[in-house]
């Protein structure tokens, strides 16, 4: 399914309804986004815990990206999507983010289209 080495948490399918485009009609309505999320973490605490508190939790990330997606109003899916990949890099304890984000009614003849995108966590001072 994933091709990496890492653990994974994913989301597939988040279904959001948001302001995106760039046309003026796009601006005064709100359309589907279909969102894909893979975060590469380490799920062995919560492995061994079953502790939800050790794991990355996928509802938390749902809310934050719902609620990101409906603030932010971009114009462009690349920008969006560049957005929440750095803010789940920011706010969450995973080293790679993978994203994609479809808009399945902006072209009839296509069932979505869309953009992919994969952000590292940058290295920190400690790192060095």
């Amino acid at each position: 399914m994933f091709h990496t080495q890492s653990d994974v948490v994913f989301i597939k399918g988040l279904k959001i309804e948001a302001v995106i485009g760039v046309y003026e009609w796009e601006r005064a309505i709100t359309q589907p986004l279909l969102i894909d999320i893979a975060l590469e973490t380490d799920i062995g605490q919560a492995a061994i815990s079953d502790n939800v508190d050790d794991a990355l939790n996928y509802k938390a990330v749902c809310d934050d990206v719902s609620e990101w997606c409906q603030a932010i109003k971009a114009k462009l899916l690349e920008h969006l999507a560049g957005q929440i990949a750095d803010k789940l890099l920011e706010k969450y304890a995973t080293h790679k983010v993978t994203l994609s984000i479809a808009k399945p009614t902006a072209i009839k003849q296509a069932d979505a289209v869309g953009v992919q995108i994969t952000r590292h966590a940058k290295a920190s001072s400690n790192d060095a």
